[in-house]
């Protein structure tokens, strides 16, 4: 399963058996205009009386606001104009509403000029510009010396149910899971709390040398059964999702997208900003400044921002949100609240920020509901603290007790506020529920669904996906295999399957062992562990594929020929550490036979020039390797870990060394490799995953299959880490150096198409290239002691090494298409005089992202 549909499920893997009713949403729309000039009205404010439900009206006018309510009752207000309450039930949406000035003159009419918005000469941009002018002094990276407490709390639950869908037979046993809304002021609406998270650190900055180093003192969440669910990988999920907010940073990651700041130093380009009130009662004096975006479809924000008018030009508070227009899956809310008070040296620090996302599959009916609050006490600037508060690892886990870890008057006691009435109870339900034999059948269900591991006491059995599959080789291919769980060994792990090939009648086979070495799992981080293998199975060469079997059923569905074929026999010892820090060490030993199959042989020209075909390949090999990827975190779900990207890069570092001589190996030869992958965040203008790696191996007369057979993609579902308009086996080096960028623009262009941003489509570009070659002592167009070049059942040449350029293929996609969907429109661009090669080619991929 693609790694991106995994993530977003997660989401949802609690809660979607229960959406399958959606309540009724009520919207309105229309247009606000001067009941006398009928002139249009902006920056109305449109809202729902007892509910904190609001907009603004556009410049032409227009608005649209979602009611909760056929009860509810709107209000148009505006500076200079009387207020007006309407009734829902008296709209008759698109409608016009007309405002009536306060103080009409019937002898003279003055009509307002629409003016276009200029950022020059505009006051309220002068002083956004101050705000960004001051803004490294205010944030707390300007301050040499800062520590603070701070206290968070996620919370998430299945929101908007109505009192129908909460009675219905199939939640007779749940009905203590269900809560009133009440931030609901009209009509009876439910929640179903469904996850908590809280925890209190100490953190202390210093500004140089820079570090931020996070003393958790204590922290609680919500667990579910580990065997269905890796909750400290939820966590960090959910973590992601709702990212700190920081409204000086130029750009404010959140929902795995970046928006722009209303205070960037770009802002002003792509923001319009308004002065919409002076407030006097607060010392010192605030400025209420509107902002908007220029693009409604556009990544950015729209909201208020508070500014002190004491010199400072500092953010006191704000409340931002996203404009409903803006390309983003499954949110149909979001709001931030950020609120900051003077410290001891009279600059602003952040002491409250709030964010609260609505999530829903649909536009109307139930969703999910989730909120972070952040309080931050007892702040300290200019402190200076000794190096040892600032030594080790950035975060720090400080022991608590278990006998009062999860004590209520223990948490009490550090929360800075209470929990509410619904929070309080998740503890509790999430532990109950457990103890429901219904519920834990659903579990067993959805991980089958999503994992494709089916659970049978001690161990699970699958995957699924490749009980059946079909290749020239082997035919009809039928696998079926499992693996032990915690509940048999939470120290030893064991794997295995068996497999059987209707056309070569072979059996093939896997099974390992993997034992811990520090008393946790294998599957928990970090990972510290020996494995032992041992496999008789068939390959591709040159497919290491990632994330997936090369026996999956959707894989035998290939283009043009693909009948060479490895069978293998591989014997092997590993060992892998990873540590706090994300670096990862590992060690093999290992044993290795290849027999050719189908169409691929391993052939020799002899010294009277006929022609010697070899039956196998033996090797024996060492390999050390090394991986960095800083503050990497991830979903560890039951078959890979789904990675979930940060700005930082990461790198890879590996050697493998073969030895001729031991275990019966033929071959003595160096194969280094190295690798980086970073995601660049171009603000508005979407983000780049950027994949550099490159190749040398070291020795002479090494035949193909022991170099680098580079990795083609003859399926047609687009692969991001293949060359999708290369053939198997099509390209063999010695040493190679390869460039893959994929480019997400997140609708940046479509959006700005009328017709077309109503599909809320998104661009995705790509570009691959890989240059490399062979060395004569390697090549078999200049040594014979190698082995021939490959041909296809046609008897052409179909494997080579690379000319004078390398090898290119670009592509143009759509993607967000239903919203999990992306389609490439793939172009080979140059070698298209080798056989059997296509220069055009449609990819699909499933990708699940907001």
């Amino acid at each position: 399963m693609n790694t991106m549909i995994k993530k977003g499920i997660l989401l949802f893997l609690f809660i979607l058996s229960f959406i399958n009713i959606y309540a009724q949403e009520l919207q309105i729309r229309g247009r606000v205009l001067d009941a006398q000039g009928k002139e249009a009205l902006s920056f109305v404010t449109v809202a729902v009386i007892g509910s904190t439900q609001s907009t603004y009206t556009d410049d032409d006018g227009n608005f649209n606001l979602k009611v909760p309510s056929a009860q509810s009752k709107i209000r148009f207000s505006y500076v200079g104009y009387e207020n007006q309450d309407l009734l829902f039930s008296t709209f008759k949406s698109p409608a016009e509403i007309l405002l009536v000035s306060e103080n009409l003159i019937e002898e003279v009419v003055v009509k307002r000029p629409k003016l276009k918005y200029s950022n020059k000469n505009n006051p309220a941009v002068e002083l956004i510009r101050q705000v960004i002018a001051h803004r490294d002094e205010n944030r707390l990276t300007g301050q040499q010396y800062v520590e603070y407490e701070q206290y968070e709390k996620i919370s998430l639950g299945l929101s908007n149910l109505s009192e129908k869908f909460i009675n219905r037979k199939a939640f007779k046993n749940y009905q203590f899971l269900f809560q009133k809304d009440d931030s609901v002021q009209i009509g009876d609406k439910y929640i179903l709390p469904a996850f908590i998270e809280e925890k209190v650190s100490k953190i202390y900055y210093r500004n140089d040398p820079k570090k931020n180093k996070q003393y958790i003192l204590a922290e609680r969440k919500a667990e579910f059964d580990p065997k269905f669910v890796d909750n400290e990988g939820l966590g960090n999920y959910f973590n992601n999702l709702y990212q700190h907010i920081d409204i000086y940073d130029n750009n404010i990651a959140l929902l795995t997208n970046q928006f722009l700041s209303p205070i960037a130093n770009s802002a002003p380009t792509f923001y319009r900003y308004y002065i919409t009130d002076t407030i006097k009662t607060s010392d010192p004096w605030l400025v209420e400044l509107s902002f908007f975006p220029r693009s409604k479809t556009d990544f950015l924000f729209q909201g208020k921002l508070y500014v002190t008018l004491d010199g400072q030009y500092a953010v006191q508070s704000t409340q931002m949100k996203v404009n409903e227009d803006i390309n983003l899956n499954f949110v149909r809310d979001l709001n931030i609240e950020l609120a900051f008070e003077k410290d001891n040296k009279s600059k602003y620090f952040l002491n409250k920020s709030s964010l609260g996302i609505d999530f829903s599959l649909t536009e109307r009916g139930s969703g999910i509901r989730g909120n972070r609050i952040v309080y931050y006490s007892d702040y300290i600037n200019g402190k200076v603290q000794p190096d040892s508060i600032y030594a080790g690892e950035s975060v720090v886990k400080a022991p608590t007790q278990p006998a009062v870890a999860n004590k209520e008057g223990f948490w009490a006691s550090l929360r800075h506020e209470p929990l509410s009435k619904a929070e309080e109870i998740i503890y509790y339900n999430i532990d109950t529920l457990q103890t429901i034999p219904s519920f834990r059948r659903f579990m067993d269900i959805s991980t089958l669904v999503l994992s494709g591991y089916k659970q049978a006491g001690p161990v699970e059995i699958g995957p699924v996906n490749t009980f059946y599959s079909y290749n020239p080789v082997e035919g009809l291919r039928l696998r079926v295999g499992g693996r032990t769980t915690e509940s048999f060994s939470t120290k030893f792990y064991s794997e295995a399957y068996m497999a059987y090939g209707f056309t070569d009648q072979k059996w093939k086979y896997f099974l390992s062992g993997t034992y811990s070495l520090n008393n946790k799992s294998v599957y928990k981080f970090p990972q510290h562990y020996i494995r032992a293998s041992i496999q008789r199975d068939t390959k591709i060469p040159g497919q290491n594929l990632d994330f997936v079997q090369e026996d999956n059923v959707l894989l035998s569905f290939k283009r043009g020929e693909n009948e060479s074929y490895l069978y293998n026999d591989i014997y092997r010892l590993e060992y892998k550490a990873e540590f706090e820090n994300r670096v990862t060490i590992s060690a093999g030993l290992s044993k290795w036979r290849q027999q050719p199959a189908g169409v691929l042989n391993y052939q020799v020209t002899q010294e009277d020039g006929t022609p010697l075909f070899l039956n196998e390949l033996n090797t024996s090999e060492v390999s050390v390797g090394l991986r960095y990827a800083p503050h990497e975190e991830f979903y560890q779900g039951k078959l890979y870990r789904t990675p979930i990207f940060n700005k930082y890069p990461i790198f890879t570092l590996n050697y493998t060394a073969g030895i001729k001589g031991f275990m019966e190996g033929e071959y003595s030869y160096h194969n280094f490799r190295a690798g980086a992958f970073k995601r660049f965040y171009l603000s508005q203008f979407g983000f780049a995953d950027v994949d550099v790696e490159g190749s040398y191996i070291l020795g002479k007369n090494i035949p193909f299959p022991l170099l680098t057979v580079h990795r083609a993609n003859q399926t047609y579902a687009y692969q991001l880490n293949s060359y999708n308009l290369m053939n198997f086996l099509e390209f063999v080096s010695d040493h190679h150096v390869a460039f893959n960028m994929q480019y997400y623009m997140n609708g940046f262009l479509l959006n700005k198409i009328p017709l077309l941003k109503r599909l809320q489509w998104r661009e995705v570009f790509s570009f691959k290239a890989i240059y490399g070659g062979l060395r004569d002592e390697n090549n078999p167009s200049f040594n014979n002691n190698v082995f021939a070049w490959q041909k296809n059942s046609d008897g052409e040449v179909s494997s080579f090494t690379f000319g004078r350029e390398p090898y290119m293929e670009a592509s143009v996609g759509l993607s967000n298409i239903f919203k999990i969907l992306r389609v490439d429109l793939v172009k080979r661009l140059n070698y298209l005089d080798q056989p059997n090669v296509s220069e055009w080619g449609v990819r699909a991929r499933f990708r699940f992202d907001f």
